[in-house]
């Protein structure tokens, strides 16, 4: 059985971006970055953080790319509020009245 190191990373990327299992991945990767039981044992000086170093690079990039991604869809919307105020403080700004002669 052969697992490349794309497919892992794909595994790691979905299952944080899935809000079902974000937060326990987190923890365990956080968890895994704090125990001395590592893939390679931190007291090897160099070879015992790329691991680490590895972990840490995945995690803050896929939670800062998330950030990003939820930052940006609030910008959205508060533009899309924003466009959709303007056109109902436009409506509320208008008078329509029906006129009507009256002759005398």
């Amino acid at each position: 059985m052969s697992i490349s190191m794309k497919s892992l990373y794909e595994w790691y990327r979905n299952t944080l971006r899935n809000p079902k299992y974000r937060w326990w991945l987190i923890l365990g990767s956080l968890i895994y970055l704090l125990s001395p039981l590592d893939i390679s044992p931190d007291f090897i000086p160099i070879v015992g953080w790329i691991d680490d170093g590895v972990i840490i690079g995945l995690l803050v990039t896929e939670v800062s790319q998330m950030l990003i991604d939820v930052a940006n869809k609030q910008k959205n919307e508060r533009k899309d509020n924003t466009e959709n105020g303007d056109r109902a403080t436009d409506k509320a700004k208008t008078v329509d009245v029906d006129a009507m002669t009256i002759e005398e």
